[in-house]
């Protein structure tokens, strides 16, 4: 299969929402990590129930690639994570990715990684990806300072090669800090393989250790989970979704507090979640994203169809993801009368005054959280989605999984 595809999928308009009970997709921020922590222990773990997302299936092909090249493809967390581990543990390697890829920044961890002492270039652009990777010769410095409101992944990646360095490491976070959870999750993921730290403020110290195998059960994923919750919003109809925990790892599990207010409460059990549809309690809402800037897309989508204005603020991070999703967002979301605009607080969602009739089409500009996040809008309107099979980045049962739900799609041109 493609990684994408010429077809469009056509949504007709489904009024409600037909109760069914979903097998989530495995998280793949989770499964990315424990493929990294494994390699680090020489891949003598127990991993159960990996991701079969895009992602994770190219960082598991590369771990087991021999040649002279990685290509991450489109798959950002797996370049920045193979980055830092084929620079520190002495790896040659070119490293590279889909055009797309290559217009996304990689400098703020190449630079710390040459402060540590990787012997790194640029092949092309200087700050961009694709890099040589030369391998590690000795550490040069103990304490790097990163700043924290770009990525969180350059934290991680470089935090999950600390305890294998000579003399560990001492990471200093400059600035806010941008999805501090996944920072958490790394951190208590490299507990579970018998790593210690110590976090302090916007200082981490880990110190020379070794990984120790582990057994991992990667729980299911819940920005996955974030789209059942739109779709229950609109379709008015119980959705059961198997595989969630209440106490999780995953920053994105903060999707049901969001939803409360919003018409959709969370009824935990064993075995996962039943989200239950309900009158919602506000009219306008406002969310700082910065911990969770993957939810802003699903919620931004479900307030411009439902008369909920939305004051939304750490976006920051949207503008160098797959595409600039902000700016995707204004296009997209214009198309049924909504306005996403800046303002010197953050951004402010007004929705449309009167859904539309005729099928909007919506390009999704490879992007796979583009297509998840506007999919559920068929529960007000028809609609068209471009290049479909982006959601196989990270959840590529999303169309099946829909049509148990009665939201069926037919193949369009």
């Amino acid at each position: 299969m493609n990684v994408h595809s010429p077809s469009s999928l056509h949504l007709p308009l489904q009024n409600h929402l037909i109760p069914a009970t979903i097998t989530l997709e495995a998280s793949k921020s989770i499964s990315n990590r424990v493929l990294i922590l494994d390699a680090l222990c020489k891949q003598q773990s127990t991993l159960e129930n990996l991701s079969e997302a895009r992602d994770t299936q190219i960082m598991l092909a590369l771990l087991n690639e021999s040649g002279p090249v990685w290509d991450a493809q489109d798959a950002g967390t797996t370049l920045r994570f193979l980055t830092a581990y084929g620079a520190l543990t002495g790896q040659v390697k070119e490293i590279t990715g889909t055009s797309r890829m290559q217009h996304r920044p990689i400098k703020i961890l190449v630079d710390a990684l040459r402060e540590i002492g990787a012997d790194i270039e640029y092949i092309a652009q200087e700050g961009f990806p694709p890099i040589q990777v030369k391998g590690f010769a000795e550490q040069l410095q103990q304490t790097v300072t990163i700043s924290g409101d770009v990525s969180s992944q350059y934290l991680s990646a470089l935090l999950m090669m600390a305890p294998s360095l000579p003399q560990g490491l001492i990471l200093q976070i400059s600035g806010k800090l941008m999805s501090r959870p996944y920072v958490n999750m790394t951190l208590k993921l490299m507990q579970q393989f018998g790593i210690d730290h110590q976090w302090e403020g916007s200082r981490i110290t880990i110190s020379p250790q070794q990984y120790q195998p582990a057994q991992i059960l990667v729980e299911a994923d819940w920005s996955a989970a974030s789209y059942w919750y739109s779709m229950v919003a609109l379709g008015g109809s119980e959705i059961t979704l198997l595989g969630l925990q209440d106490t999780s790892l995953q920053g994105d599990r903060q999707i049901a507090n969001i939803m409360e207010p919003l018409g959709v409460h969370s009824r935990f059990h064993e075995g996962g979640v039943t989200l239950i549809p309900e009158e919602p309690l506000v009219d306008e809402l406002e969310y700082d994203f910065s911990n969770c800037p993957d939810l802003a897309q699903t919620v931004l989508s479900l307030c411009a169809v439902t008369g909920i204005t939305c004051r939304a603020s750490g976006l920051e991070s949207l503008y160098i993801k797959e595409t600039d999703r902000i700016a995707a967002m204004q296009c997209e979301l214009g198309k049924v009368g909504a306005k996403l605009e800046e303002q010197s607080t953050g951004w402010l969602l007004t929705p449309t005054e009167e859904l539309p009739e005729d099928p909007i089409r919506f390009h999704t500009y490879e992007d796979h959280r583009m297509a998840m996040a506007l999919a559920p809008l068929a529960l007000r309107f028809p609609l068209i989605i471009e290049d479909p099979l982006v959601v196989n980045k990270s959840y590529p049962s999303f169309w099946q999984d829909l049509a148990q739900a009665g939201l069926v799609s037919e193949t369009v041109s």
